[in-house]
């Protein structure tokens, strides 16, 4: 581990070298990569020059224990070599799970989209109502929401929606929450005070930049425009200005009205294609990896049930980690920093794991 260490620790020093040299400012695509390079490498640097000057710290309080004879100065100084000890061994962890490979798409901002499944009404409210907690945790992380389609039910539901988060590191948390959702409680028109099970699938995808080449031939895509349906005010209705576009290998179809701009909406279908494509490829990847990805916490499976949101007893489980929270209320508000932390650790230490037995 430490051979690596003090290679990036070198390759740290060399962008700060070449960040101070006058021509890389002239040029942006080279500054941007070293900038980024900086950024990443930065809290491992960190660590590691913490680690180094505590074992230092640790020799230094040795060495002065043997020659110090005043009862007051031992003491003072085993309580800081026994410190320095503690913070070794904290340093150490954190560095481990800092060189874990990192994912490509964690720094790139997501495409969700939110599938009512099972229960009928009663799914579609749920969908909204998961939807309407991703926007309160996206605010909350200071991260911008675009809504790129949604096809909403009189009631205040939504059959489906589609919608971008853009912000740091958006990927590297929203990834966990692909999967089945589902909510156990009584809906507002059952009169009996029935207990019913509904379902919602959430499919969490990274948006495909300039760096991921999707490429799509114009003989594979029908463009249609439309007018947009639903509530949009005074001027959606009345252009053409939604776009559908059909992709025939694959059968995807995708649909935006959210903008009154034809161009802008066809920007967004676009996009929406491309991260839906993109997600294919890598769903295909994973299938391939499936020993890799049962050391995993979830599988990215869209198909597995990680979560369950129980009304009447106001408590969440997670059951990928097994993790049961009696919080519902704040978790439906937006406050999923625990459970996001609780499934990265997890996902952490599986990987360690998995490590340590190769």
């Amino acid at each position: 581990m430490f051979d690596k260490l003090d290679d990036l620790l070198r390759r740290y020093e060399e962008i700060m070298n070449e960040l101070h040299e006058p021509d890389v400012a002239n040029d942006q695509t080279r500054f941007r990569k070293l900038m980024k390079e900086q950024s990443d490498l930065t809290p491992i640097v960190e660590a590691y020059t913490e680690y180094k000057k505590c074992k230092q710290d640790v020799e230094d309080s040795i060495q002065m224990l043997e020659e110090e004879n005043d009862e007051e100065m031992r003491k003072m100084l085993k309580e800081e070599l026994s410190a320095s000890k503690k913070r070794i061994e904290e340093l150490e962890q954190e560095m481990k799970v800092l060189l874990l490979p990192k994912d490509p798409n964690d720094d790139k901002n997501v495409i969700v989209e939110i599938r009512a499944g099972a229960g009928g009404d009663e799914a579609a409210l749920f969908a909204a109502e998961i939807y309407r907690m991703y926007v309160h945790y996206a605010e909350s992380q200071r991260w911008k929401v675009e809504t790129l389609n949604a096809d909403e039910i009189g009631i205040g539901g939504m059959k489906e929606v589609q919608f971008m988060i853009t912000g740091q590191g958006a990927y590297s948390k929203m990834k966990y929450e692909s999967g089945v959702h589902r909510v156990q409680r009584v809906p507002e028109t059952e009169s009996g005070g029935r207990i019913h099970t509904s379902t919602i699938s959430v499919a969490v995808m990274p948006e495909v930049d300039d760096d991921i080449d999707i490429v799509i031939d114009d003989k594979d895509i029908r463009i249609d425009v439309m007018r947009a349906s639903g509530n949009g005010g005074q001027c959606v209705n009345t252009t053409d200005s939604a776009v559908r576009l059909t992709h025939y290998p694959t059968g995807i179809v995708v649909y935006s009205q959210t903008e009154k701009s034809q161009i802008q909406n066809k920007a967004k279908a676009f996009a929406l294609l491309k991260a839906k494509l993109y997600d294919i490829e890598q769903q295909q990847r994973h299938d391939a990896e499936a020993e890799m990805r049962r050391s995993q916490i979830g599988t990215g499976d869209r198909s597995e049930k990680i979560r369950t949101y129980n009304f009447p007893q106001g408590r969440v489980t997670d059951h990928r980690i097994k993790l049961t929270l009696h919080k519902l209320d704040s978790i439906i508000g937006g406050d999923l920093e625990e459970l996001l932390d609780s499934l990265i650790a997890a996902d952490q230490a599986a990987k360690l794991a998995k490590m340590s037995e190769n």
